[in-house]
């Protein structure tokens, strides 16, 4: 029992030591994904044999993927700033603002944006990959970039998810605010189509409005429903944290 004990400290140190290892991989991985796809990638115009039209308006910050890759670096250079100089106490008295704000991205966005993308795009991939990443563009977009803003957006938030607790906000803030981000993001994508004549994703291109509302409302329900998935596996996962949260707050 007491060799038991004096250990605990050490697994704690070693597990914390592994979450800041967690953090510092995919705040570099993420970062330099954005640096490069934004700085190297190049998209053809157009070609007559794929579904894909491209027009330089709004450049790289019409994809969603990247604009998701941008919150997930954002959030976990967050996360290491909160390592060093915040907090990652279970449920502490009186959490940091940079704790809050990690704690608030992760909920709110990081991690139903990261599920959303990774499985939307694997999803139209399998059904027809040129509905969403042409054949043309495997010579400039490279497969580890691609493995990198589409699979491991989702291994990596999985395994935060598991590493560390966070505080939910309430329901109606969360949605909210979820709601608010994919609802700018449908209306920035309609301006791009009436400056460009261009859809952001090919699969746009093939459906006719009827169905492209049906798409809409679908992807935005599947997103409040991850956003209610990630709430879920956090009370299931970190049960005796939540409820000492819950009695805390009263």
């Amino acid at each position: 029992m007491a060799t038991s004990a004096a250990s605990q400290p050490l697994l704690k140190s070693v597990f914390g030591a592994m979450r800041t290892l967690l953090h510092l991989t995919a705040a570099v991985q993420f970062t330099y994904g954005i640096y490069y796809d934004y700085t190297y990638v190049e998209f053809p115009r157009s070609d007559p044999n794929s579904k894909l039209i491209y027009h330089p308006f709004g450049g790289k910050f019409k994809y969603l993927t990247f604009l998701d890759a941008i919150i997930q670096a954002l959030y976990y250079i967050v996360s290491l700033v909160n390592d060093f100089v915040g907090t990652n106490e279970l449920v502490p008295k009186r959490p940091p603002a940079i704790r809050k704000f990690k704690d608030w991205l992760l909920s709110t966005l990081a991690f139903p944006v990261a599920i959303n993308v990774g499985v939307t795009f694997w999803t139209l991939y399998a059904i027809d990959r040129e509905l969403v990443f042409p054949k043309v563009l495997d010579p400039v977009f490279p497969s580890w970039l691609n493995h990198v803003l589409h699979t491991n957006i989702v291994v990596f938030i999985v395994l935060e998810m598991f590493t560390s607790y966070r505080a939910y906000p309430s329901r109606t803030k969360g949605l909210t605010g979820l709601g608010i981000f994919m609802g700018s993001y449908l209306v920035w994508i309609h301006i791009i189509k009436h400056y460009s004549n261009v859809w952001v994703y090919p699969v746009l291109e093939v459906l006719q409005l009827p169905q492209r509302i049906v798409f809409f409302v679908a992807v935005l329900g599947f997103t409040f429903a991850l956003y209610l998935l990630g709430e879920f596996l956090n009370n299931v996962v970190w049960a005796k944290e939540v409820k000492l949260s819950q009695r805390k707050s009263k």
